[in-house]
């Protein structure tokens, strides 16, 4: 009997395989950015793309504040050029996250999103930082 889940076949394994590696290549969720925070360096730049009064009442501890729409090759001189950014935002209402991640990559820059955002990380109890300043999560 057929149903709004089957009644469109699933993809064949290889192809379910090579979407699936595809979607990991551009994200990378709150509890693998958690863990990496925790063991020192990251490897990344974590950069919050909403503006600086919604960076200042809550952020991830350690992230940057830096809103898409002041993504520009001069903002960015401070990072080597392969240096690989994570950037999020609000959350999956908020496209700030899918902005600042466009412009990064035009600007030839390596990204990868955080879906799932600050309402992410909130819904995981991850701890939240407030204030200007990046904090960290050993504060």
């Amino acid at each position: 009997m057929s149903n709004p889940v089957t009644e469109t076949a699933a993809a064949p394994p290889d192809l379910a395989a090579g979407h699936f590696a595809g979607k990991l290549a551009f994200e990378a969720d709150c509890a693998d950015v958690h863990a990496a925070l925790l063991g020192g360096d990251p490897g990344f730049v974590l950069v919050e793309a909403r503006g600086p009064a919604a960076y200042a009442r809550g952020h991830v501890p350690g992230a940057l504040n830096l809103p898409h729409r002041a993504i520009t090759e001069a903002a960015l001189t401070a990072w080597p050029r392969d240096a690989l950014f994570v950037v999020y935002c609000a959350g999956p209402h908020c496209n700030g996250a899918d902005w600042a991640a466009l412009r990064l990559a035009r600007l030839g820059r390596r990204v990868k999103t955080m879906p799932g955002g600050m309402a992410g990380w909130a819904a995981e109890g991850f701890p939240v930082a407030t204030g200007e300043a990046p904090g960290s999560l050993s504060e």
